[in-house]
């Protein structure tokens, strides 16, 4: 998009992102998403993400989200153990190795710096 705009995010319709199947723990997690808005030269990214319950594993990038809906458990490898929910406002390290346990689905907003 090259111009502004505003999406209201508890309806914004997703598209599926399978996971790698070595990044699941347990349970059945599936996850989807959009991204909003990409940086000319896609070092930026604004989106949207949802994944359903599960124990899933991740390397993480440069983030800051905003959860909107569900629960969520985010242990980081070597740093805190984060419980987040509607409202919160997460910082994840590009690096950061870290395992989510999903209590309720999760969806939130995001802008990755890569």
């Amino acid at each position: 998009m090259t111009h502004s705009f505003a999406l209201h995010v508890p309806d914004a319709d997703l598209e599926p992102e399978p996971l790698d199947a070595a990044q699941i723990v347990a349970g059945t997690p599936e996850v989807t998403g959009k991204v909003v808005w990409e940086s000319p030269d896609g070092r930026q990214l604004r989106g949207i993400w949802q994944i359903t319950p599960g124990v899933v594993t991740d390397t993480e990038a440069d983030e800051l989200f905003t959860v909107v809906s569900g629960r969520a458990t985010i242990e980081v490898e070597g740093g805190p153990t984060l419980r987040v929910g509607p409202g919160d406002l997460v910082v994840l390290r590009a690096g950061d190795r870290t395992t989510w346990t999903v209590h309720e689905t999760l969806r939130k907003v995001y802008a990755i710096n890569l």
